[in-house]
């Protein structure tokens, strides 16, 4: 079977070049990242064999931003600084969010969205979910074997 490459006449068949893409569930509680092989769509798989990503994220002091389960185990230790289910913030000023109190974070209360103080300063739910997203593209990009596009 031949692969047909169709272009308009006196055009670049360059934008239809082999590009690697996938398709990205930033779930609340889980999140995983997936392509198509042969037509069928596959989850993509961490190092440990697992498809679903903890939507975890731990902010250390010395710079460090652990995502998954290595976050969901630091939960306990350190809650102020692990961001659980971000992405029930996002969108959402403080007067929006239900349960405050309950929650081990430091609100900042800013006009718009709603921000979490962290030992790596003051994130909004769309930083704290480009944490997540990043670590899905990183493994994307191991299973795959090349850079996303």
């Amino acid at each position: 079977m031949a692969l047909l490459q169709i272009s308009e006449p006196g055009m670049s068949t360059a934008p239809h070049q082999h590009r690697l893409a996938v398709g990205i569930d930033l779930g609340t509680t889980n999140s995983l990242v997936a392509t198509v092989r042969n037509g069928v769509s596959l989850c993509l798989q961490d190092e440990d064999g697992k498809a679903l990503l903890p939507s975890i994220v731990h902010y250390l002091p010395d710079g460090q931003i652990v995502v998954g389960r290595k976050a969901q185990a630091t939960q306990a230790v350190d809650p102020r600084n692990t961001i659980i289910s971000v992405k029930r913030f996002m969108g959402r000023g403080l007067k929006d969010v239900s349960h405050v109190e309950t929650m081990p974070y430091d609100f900042v209360d800013t006009e718009g969205m709603v921000r979490l103080r962290t030992v790596q300063g003051v994130k909004s739910p769309v930083e704290v979910s480009a944490e997540i997203l990043k670590e899905l593209r990183l493994r994307a990009e191991r299973s795959l074997g090349d850079e996303l596009t």
